[in-house]
């Protein structure tokens, strides 16, 4: 060994301590950087949280206005209607209004997704249908509907209304 090699040895060590000191506070120094991060991150999500409830219950508390903003038409029509009716003895001219209105409020709800439930001559379905009455019809085969008293009504796959029928019953 020569004594340049046996001096190295004994020079780590002493690199080592002083480095030592040097080390533990660069380490303490991350380790606060990264907790500073973890409470930055928790504070943005915090405040995500409670922005995107806001968010969520506001469309919550105007989730109707598209709808609203729709049927506003119909219903000025439907006045328009009544003070016609008013000045007008024509039965049929104001009931064409009507029927205008009708088809102006179906074609409004085509459009938002709502749909009439099939009734007449249609197989009774208790999902869809709600039976009023059931009365033996000649010629009508049994859980047939032969009449509707009230129309029913789907919004995508959920029956906001089931339709009010009379069934035809087995003699």
């Amino acid at each position: 060994m020569t004594a340049h090699e046996h001096d190295e040895p004994q020079a780590a060590p002493a690199d080592e301590a002083a480095a030592a000191p040097a080390a533990g506070t660069a380490a303490e120094e991350q380790l606060r950087e990264a907790q500073d991060r973890v409470l930055r991150v928790q504070a943005e999500l915090e405040n995500f949280r409670k922005r995107s409830r806001r968010e969520y219950e506001e469309a919550q508390r105007y989730r109707e206005i598209d709808l609203l903003r729709d049927i506003l038409p119909v219903l000025d029509n439907v006045q328009r209607a009544i003070e016609a009716a008013d000045k007008a003895a024509d039965v049929e001219s104001l009931r064409a209004g009507f029927r205008m209105t009708a088809q102006q409020i179906e074609k409004l709800l085509d459009a938002h997704g709502c749909r009439t439930i099939a009734t007449d001559g249609a197989p009774f379905d208790p999902a869809v249908h709600d039976a009023i009455l059931h009365q033996p019809v000649n010629g009508t085969p049994p859980g047939t509907i032969v009449a509707t008293a009230s129309r029913g009504y789907t919004l995508h796959d959920r029956v906001v209304r089931p339709a009010q029928v009379i069934v035809a019953k087995g003699e």
